[in-house]
Parts: C-alpha cells; sequence; structure tokens
C-alpha cells in the first residue's frame, strides 16, 4: 500500500546517514542524479538521488513505500536498479540495492567516471548528458531477431530514449545500433534503453550517427 512519506515515522532523521550493512562495504558518493522509482503497486513518482554508493542510495521522493517493499528505479546516468526500501522519512528514502556483483561492478565504473568528469572540470552539461543526435533514424532488434525502424529521442553514455511501434516489456534484452542494452522504462511514444556497458565517451557518436 502505497503511503505519502510526509507524515511517516522515520528510522533515522538524517536521510544521508549509510544505508544499513552498507555503510562498512561501500563508499558512498554524494551526488544529485535524477530519475524515476516504482513501489510494488505499480506507481511511479520522480526522485532525486542525494548519495549512492554499489550497495544502495538516499534519494528524495514525493512518496515512499512501507519499510521492506522492493523498489525499482531508473537513475540517469547510472541506469535501472533494484533494492529494498530501509528507511522511511519526510520526503525521503533509503534503499539497499538487490542486484547482482556485475551490476554493482559497473555502477562504480559509473560514479568513477562522474567523479572524474568533475576533477577534469568537464562542462556539466557534457558529464553523462543525454543530446538528440544529428541522425535520429536508427533501428533497433528483440532476442529473436526481429529489428525495426526507430527514433532516437535523446541519449547519453547510460543508455537512450526511443521512439518506437513496438513496445517489448521491461526487462527484455536488446540492441540498438551497435549497443546491446535491456529496456529499463516504458514512456508515452517507446522505450528507455540501459545499455549493458558504457561506450568510451569519444566512440559514442559513431554507434548513433
Amino acid at each position: 500500500m502505497l503511503t505519502v512519506a510526509k507524515g511517516m515515522q522515520a528510522e533515522a532523521s538524517n536521510p544521508d546517514e549509510t544505508i544499513g550493512q552498507d555503510r562498512r562495504q561501500h563508499r558512498r558518493v554524494p551526488i544529485q542524479l535524477l530519475g524515476r522509482y516504482m513501489l510494488p503497486d505499480k506507481s511511479e513518482f520522480p526522485c532525486q538521488v542525494r548519495n549512492i554508493s554499489a550497495g544502495g542510495m538516499a534519494i528524495s521522493c514525493p512518496a515512499s513505500g512501507q519499510l521492506g517493499d522492493r523498489l525499482i528505479a531508473y537513475i540517469d546516468d547510472i541506469g535501472r536498479v533494484e533494492g529494498v526500501i530501509t528507511r522511511t522519512e519526510e520526503y525521503g528514502a533509503a534503499v539497499q540495492f538487490t542486484i547482482s556483483s556485475a551490476r554493482r561492478e559497473r555502477i562504480v565504473e559509473r560514479l568513477t567516471w562522474i567523479l572524474s568528469s568533475k576533477q577534469m572540470d568537464v562542462p556539466e552539461g557534457r558529464r553523462e548528458a543525454r543530446y538528440a543526435p544529428a541522425n535520429p533514424e536508427c533501428r533497433f532488434v528483440l532476442p529473436d531477431g526481429r529489428s525495426y525502424e526507430c527514433e532516437v529521442i535523446d541519449i547519453s553514455m547510460s543508455g537512450a530514449s526511443i521512439k518506437v511501434d513496438v513496445v517489448p516489456g521491461i526487462g527484455t534484452p536488446v540492441r540498438l545500433g551497435r549497443m546491446n542494452g535491456t529496456v529499463a522504462r516504458i514512456h508515452d511514444t517507446g522505450i528507455a534503453i540501459e545499455f549493458d556497458d558504457m561506450p568510451d565517451p569519444g566512440t559514442l557518436a559513431d554507434h548513433f550517427s
């Protein structure tokens, strides 16, 4: 049952405190990333990540489920994550990830790249920025080999949003151009894809030019 976070009893007053056992296992990174999350009743809400590690994250959000509820989120520049709500408070929640070790490694890689970009003074608009490619026409392929024309709405190093008539389910493996990925979200005009691997920044445009 969905419960608006305002007025809920919090387990802790500081949403940036360490998330469960994550406090000794993973280094949390203070960061601001936008995303969306889905609760067990299929309701979706926008959120903002306040800190994240390979083990979990703290988010600012308008609503939260009960402690122990499973949560699925799609975070810009990170991709799709799953976890369990370990703490709720006014306009916030803490989530402990339930993901594979390989997925944790990819999160670490992406966080490392983001932090390195900051240290090199890469402009904010170019750090994992989403942009509309000059040539948006592309094709995506389903696991059974069926191929369809699509239009790339925007793309970043972690994924892409495409406009397409055929909409596969969330979690379906797909190939967009030469990039392999997974359907992470369904939107009004198509789907959002999370890439399996982060491409080199200098070659991203080559895949979709």
